[in-house]
């Protein structure tokens, strides 16, 4: 045999079970291969097979008890642990979007990667990214957490900020989506669900990757990224964008920058990495309070700084994480004008220490995290002195005058064990916060997969969960809103029941959950001309999510022209059990009771394919239909509406051009109370890799 070698491009091989011709059909079982060099496919052996599983699950009691009738050689890590499990290990649900599945989809934001899963809820004022809300079954905006590769991003002024996410699109290597109580895992916020963002790790060394668009209403994008391998183990990154547009809606302009860099060791011992991100932008926040001014305006600033390592070797695994995250805000009632103007700065201060072993029965993981609130404010917090007060940074003149901040204590163990068939993670995290009164609260949590057969699982998860109100929904006071320092913690009791089937053609995901909620915070009004108040009630969540993905190369050939098919669907029924009696609500009174999403890509010539997305939502609640700045009293349901996208790409090695449409019926709607959301937006560049 002739010896060659193609160390420099390798291999990569993503399905063996149903080719006859397969180099794998020997073993007489499903092979699921990330990377393999043709080297190493021309010498394997089940022996060879066996050797690398244990490697690659990096854990003898967890991977001992596989199933024989498959083996996993390159499954991703997932976040439904404390500790790190591969997917095919994890007890939990857990919806992944991978990078591939971005690039062909026409996302122009990580806001709108978010709406292609329909447990998500994606309700924006601007367009394009701008100003966004999100949150996860029929939870708000505030009810959520966000993690940039297991760092919390969580804004304790208001989830509205949330997800101005410091990272740009080029550099995600995948998003996960947890839905439903997630406290045991991802950390008090974590009310109705997690998002966990995962970067890429290079590898190889990539000179330059840029993108240049623009399109409808004077919208320009520019992006780059950047990756080096350094000797050692080491790596850099870094990545910019810059966006500006006139605006798809009334007042809602808009410019805003990003940028990303990281410094990363991959060792034998151990991995480390530092990173850093930051946003700035500027915008028309179209009736972000109040329909009654539809002039303000938002100039946001983020900045985050984390590290964090994994030992490596050792039966006790350490995973240590410190991050700082600043978030300033400069908020106007009326654009250029001091009435209802407000300035906030708050600093996130996080320390956790992870630790895990694994030994006969399976795996276990203890820690803790130390994490600390503070803001800075003209609105929001207890009264300073005036000789207390502190100066805003470029805002000659201005005061920082009411402070508050707050320190939350977590203990949590959590164990995961295999036991045949049948996978378990059970645990429960200890939480105290300084601005609660009382000592720790606890809140258990278990998951439960049993494989049924090849590639098909049942589900069974209960969590508890809870959420501290933001600062807003404490302090915050305007002409037209009104918070309440009385208001508790949210608490939430969540029963989920899945199934799931991945085989090479088919990938199918069911759920059934209820959801009970005590303190579920909202702001209301109580009469017509009333104010928005912050208050707090009871409500029982009823819900079901369908995902199905087809890969349609793999069950027609690739002789025809379609690739993929894939269709979502998430219902919910919300009852109030309890609470004060009001006339209008503002948030967790409006979930989407429907909402699905389907998505079709083919082929239409060489190199240029298509990729359809059609999305329908029909949301709970109404709105109070303003004119000319005043109330006319009328509520006006949100009800159904329907969206047609569509991106046609043209691919060649070193870059590929694009076009994305989006709502091509052009049709008028609105989703948030007197924002008539955008017609036809049309947007085409280029993206070239060097």
């Amino acid at each position: 045999m002739s010896h060659f070698s193609v160390s420099a491009r390798p291999l990569t091989f993503r399905r063996f079970s149903r080719k006859n011709w397969s180099l794998f059909a020997c073993l007489h079982r499903e092979v699921r291969i990330g990377v393999l060099t043709v080297a190493t496919l021309l010498t394997a052996s089940p022996r060879l097979s066996g050797a690398t599983l244990k490697t690659v699950e990096g854990s003898d009691s967890l991977s001992k008890n596989l199933p024989t009738d498959t083996l996993s050689l390159a499954e991703a890590t997932v976040s439904a642990s404390r500790a790190p499990l591969r997917s095919g290990m994890a007890a939990r649900q857990v919806v992944t979007l991978g990078r591939e599945e971005l690039s062909a989809a026409g996302v122009k934001s990580l806001n709108d990667v978010l709406k292609l899963n329909p447990c998500v809820d994606v309700r924006q004022r601007a367009g394009f990214g701008i100003q966004t809300d999100i949150s996860i079954d029929g939870g708000t905006h505030d009810q959520i957490s966000l993690f940039i590769d297991g760092v919390p991003i969580v804004n304790p002024q208001t989830g509205h900020n949330a997800a101005d996410f410091p990272i740009n699109l080029s550099d995600v290597e995948r998003i996960e989506i947890i839905d439903g109580a997630d406290s045991r895992v991802a950390g008090s916020q974590a009310f109705s669900g997690s998002i966990h963002i995962i970067t890429r790790r290079d590898t190889v060394s990539s000179p330059l990757e840029a993108t240049v668009e623009g399109g409808s209403y004077g919208t320009l994008r520019t992006a780059a990224r950047t990756a080096w391998t350094l000797p050692n183990g080491w790596s850099v990154s870094g990545s910019g964008s810059w966006q500006r547009s006139d605006g798809a809606v009334k007042n809602g302009s808009f410019q805003s920058g990003k940028a990303f860099a990281r410094i990363a060791r991959t060792a034998e011992d151990f991995d480390f990495s530092l990173f850093s991100g930051v946003t700035a932008s500027d915008f028309g926040a179209n009736t972000f309070y109040s329909a009654a001014y539809p002039d303000q305006w938002e100039t946001l600033r983020r900045f985050l700084v984390a590290a964090q390592a994994e030992t490596k070797k050792g039966r006790l695994r350490f995973q240590p994480r410190v991050s700082w995250l600043r978030n300033v805000d400069h908020f106007q009632l009326i654009h250029h004008s001091n009435r209802g103007e407000n300035y906030h700065s708050s600093d996130v201060y996080d320390l956790s220490l992870n630790a895990w072993t694994d030994w006969a029965w399976g795996r276990t993981a203890f820690g803790a995290e130390l994490r600390q609130d503070h803001i800075f404010s003209s609105n929001l917090g207890k009264p300073m002195q005036e000789d207390q007060w502190v100066g805003v940074a470029g805002a000659p003149g201005k005061h920082y005058t009411m402070e508050d901040e707050r320190t939350n204590i977590s203990y949590f163990v959590e164990h995961n064990a295999r036991i045949g068939r049948l996978s378990l993670s059970a645990g429960v995290v200890a939480q105290k916060n300084s601005a609660v009164a009382g000592g720790f609260r606890f809140y258990p949590g278990a998951d439960l997969s049993l494989r049924l057969n090849h590639g098909s699982r049942l589900y069974l998860s209960f969590n508890r969960s809870l959420r501290l109100p933001s600062f807003t929904e404490w302090y915050y006071k305007s002409p037209t809103q009104e918070g309440n320092v009385n208001l508790r913690p949210e608490e939430s009791t969540d029963l989920r029941l899945g199934y799931g089937l991945k085989n090479g053609i088919v990938k199918l995901d069911a759920q059934l959950h209820y959801r009970r909620c005590q303190n579920l915070i909202d702001w209301i009004m109580r009469t017509a001309d009333d104010i928005y108040h912050a208050t707090a009630f009871s409500t029982d969540d009823f819900g079901a999510r369908l995902d199905l993905d087809l890969d349609l190369d793999e069950w027609w050939g690739t002789k025809q022209p379609f690739t993929s098919f894939s269709v979502g669907y998430a219902w919910l029924n919300r009852h109030r059990r309890s609470g004060e009696a009001f006339y209008k609500s503002n948030y967790a009174m409006e979930p989407l009771r429907h909402n699905f999403v389907v998505r079709l890509s083919h082929r239409i010539v060489k190199n240029v394919s298509a990729d359809w997305t059609l999305r329908g939502r029909d949301r709970e609640g109404s709105f109070i239909v303003y004119q000319g700045g005043q109330s006319t009293g009328e509520l006006r349901p949100y009800g159904f509406h329907a969206l047609l996208d569509c991106k046609v790409t043209w691919k060649q090695p070193h870059y590929s051009l694009f076009v994305d449409m989006t709502n091509l019926t052009s049709h008028r709607y609105y989703d948030l109370a007197n924002v008539l959301q955008p017609g036809f937006l049309l947007m085409a560049g280029v993206n070239f890799k060097l």
